[in-house]
């Protein structure tokens, strides 16, 4: 179904050098017309980087610091097994004799019996139940020993910035909509935080891109939507973020079908300020074409006790629309 034309056609305006300057650091390759999202909801730019060397290009230290709790705890995990593995064949290699028990602990595994040896060794536990017998060895308990050292501070190091390293998590609701609004009309889409931490000096900042065709030419391009308020100092609740659709907005006399066709995509960019921390965040999301919903509202998700005089908001609501229009 053709959604209605929004009143006041504008014709596509020509490109001009500052055009250029508009594509938020895409790039004129971007510009040429590619049609694939550039944002994926996650925040995550979806370009493909080929021809890098894999080892030149790794950054542990990065990984470790954004990856997921569970994948992070497990990576410790299977770090510490590995390590105490390694020195377990080390001693091994040794010979049957490299470490010794009084109390004939083990007796007949010789791999456990290293491999416990290795463990208490890198926890610097020292029962005393197991002794390195030869240079070897107990080299290998001193190169263990300063592992241990080095490792134990570099954990540290690692949790204590992912614990520091601010993370946001705000909800973007999962369609935008364009509403009647104010006698007028208006592209709205609703975003809420997540976390029990506060976000101050929120400021929102909307992309439309589409593809165009200009003087023959298929470019894609980029306009700063005006937004009715592209920031609040305090965020507490959900904000509805609102651009009005009047003569002089990109979307103008246009329709979802001019939106599809023209592979266009709502980029959304958010900046902020955790409180708890006083450093700045970042969230990106975007919302393609038919992520964008014509002729609707938000419900609302806002609660109040009354008799408490009590301002909430139910978050599983954030996403939900209804008809714009009765019947």
């Amino acid at each position: 179904m053709t959604s209605p034309t929004l009143s006041g056609q504008s014709a596509t305006p020509a490109p001009t050098a500052q055009d250029e300057f508009k594509d938020l650091g895409f790039g004129s390759e971007v510009a040429r017309g590619t049609r694939r999202r550039l944002l994926n909801r996650d925040g995550s730019f979806n370009v493909a980087l080929d021809g890098l060397d894999q080892w030149a290009s790794l950054s542990l230290y990065h990984w470790v610091l954004t990856i997921s709790w569970p994948r992070f705890l497990a990576f410790i995990a299977g770090s510490y097994l590995g390590i105490n593995t390694l020195f377990a064949f080390a001693f091994l290699l040794c010979g049957p004799d490299a470490l010794q028990s009084s109390a004939g602990s083990f007796d007949g595994q010789p791999f456990f019996r290293a491999f416990f040896f290795s463990v208490d060794s890198f926890g610097t536990i020292g029962y005393g139940n197991i002794i390195p017998v030869g240079v070897v060895p107990n080299t290998l308990v001193m190169i263990e020993a300063l592992l241990n050292i080095l490792g134990v501070a570099l954990a540290t190091g690692v949790i204590f910035a992912r614990f520091s390293r601010p993370s946001p998590k705000v909800i973007y609701s999962r369609n935008a909509i364009v509403a009647p609004y104010r006698g007028k009309t208006a592209l709205e889409f609703r975003i809420a935080n997540a976390r029990r931490s506060q976000l101050i000096d929120v400021q929102v900042q909307a992309i439309l891109t589409k593809v165009e065709r200009v003087d023959g030419t298929t470019l894609r391009r980029f306009y700063e939507l005006n937004l009715e308020r592209n920031r609040v100092v305090f965020f507490p609740l959900s904000w509805t973020v609102v651009h009005p659709i009047d003569s002089t907005s990109p979307l103008s006399g246009l329709t979802q079908d001019d939106l599809v066709a023209g592979d266009a995509e709502l980029l959304v960019l958010l900046i902020a300020t955790d409180e708890a921390v006083s450093q700045t965040v970042h969230s990106r999301s975007s919302y393609e074409a038919d992520e964008i919903i014509w002729g609707a509202k938000f419900a609302n998700m806002f609660l109040r006790t009354e008799s408490e005089g009590i301002i909430g908001m139910d978050l599983s609501r954030i996403h939900d629309t209804e008809p714009a229009y009765s019947g």
